[in-house]
């Protein structure tokens, strides 16, 4: 039986590197890339999307959706992990997640978006509480939170890693994108349930690989009498059995320490790690942890891949 040939359109980026390196001892796949000379070549690229069984556009936006209308020419599947078709019609969100319905959606489709780092976090942590009736629809949200520099690309890498720059080892987050609508946000909107975008706050750190999101759910947003408590119990039910999202403990009124909420503590895996925090006023700090170029990118295409293919979600996926 021939094994499913899988092209990497974009193979060369973090987000592609990442893939391939995932992929790599998987003997049940076939991994297409093009050799340097080839990989921007417009024909090239045409020919292997339409002769592979799936492709995973590890693309800048405009280039995706230029490589979407090839494969709308043709029979082709796509996983695109930019960020031009998360809310778009004819797109499957590729966040297994997200509900009960989810994953058959994504077994059965032709074209999957990958999920945002952020996002990620995000609608994990708030979509349980608005379909519980724990959080008010009309909630007007606001997200801190914290990546490490790899999420964005080779520019933002050499930018941190520059010694002349004045960034290494930087004692404090930088935050960006203040005066803007973040690419983030529709789909944050989209698929939490809110009848109101958030306010998203992102920041970058002095680290390469992984992330903190920051949700405060101040007591008047949420249900008549729903503690802190109540809140991770949707959580923990929302997710029982899932592999790769993980409810820690609930911890009630007992102090933080200094390392709970390390934002690197899941690099190098699949995984997300969701807290339910109170406070004495009723008021309630969610937090997702995870690796930006894991579950965050790389991860979460692999695992759409899977489905697509028919294959156990997990495989091949570091926990």
């Amino acid at each position: 039986m021939s094994r499913p040939r899988i092209f990497i359109d974009g193979h060369a980026g973090t987000t592609g590197l990442r893939i391939r390196e995932w992929l790599a001892s998987r003997d049940d796949l076939a991994i297409w890339t093009l050799d340097e000379h080839e990989r921007k070549s417009e024909a090239a690229r045409r020919k292997a999307l339409a002769e592979a069984d799936l492709t995973v556009l590890c693309l800048p936006d405009e280039a995706a959706v230029e490589a979407a209308s090839w494969a709308a020419e043709c029979d082709a599947r796509l996983i695109d992990a930019s960020s031009a078709h998360r809310v778009a019609e004819g797109w499957v969100y590729g966040l297994p997640e997200l509900a009960p319905s989810q994953r058959d959606a994504i077994r059965n489709a032709r074209f999957v978006s990958n999920p945002g780092c952020y996002p990620t976090a995000f609608v994990t942590l708030v979509r349980p509480l608005v379909d519980a009736g724990l959080l008010r629809a009309d909630a007007a949200l606001s997200i801190h939170a914290l990546s490490g520099y790899t999420g964005g690309g080779k520019s933002l890498i050499e930018r941190w890693e520059d010694p002349q720059a004045g960034r290494v080892g930087l004692p404090y987050e930088a935050p960006y994108a203040l005066e803007r609508v973040h690419k983030h946000v529709p789909e944050m909107h989209r698929y939490s349930g809110l009848a109101e975008a958030p306010f998203f706050v992102p920041a970058v750190g002095p680290f390469a690989c992984g992330m903190r999101v920051e949700v405060a759910i101040p007591r008047a947003l949420l249900a008549p009498g729903a503690t802190g408590e109540a809140v991770w119990q949707a959580l923990a039910d929302r997710y029982r059995g899932e592999p790769f999202v993980e409810v820690a403990a609930f911890r009630g009124l007992e102090p933080v320490d200094d390392f709970l909420l390390d934002p690197t503590a899941l690099n190098g895996t699949n995984r997300l790690r969701l807290h339910a925090l109170p406070n004495a006023a009723g008021h309630v700090l969610l937090v997702g942890l995870l690796d930006n170029l894991g579950k965050g990118a790389s991860g979460a295409a692999i695992q759409s891949l899977n489905l697509m293919l028919g294959l156990d979600e997990t495989t091949g996926l570091p926990r």
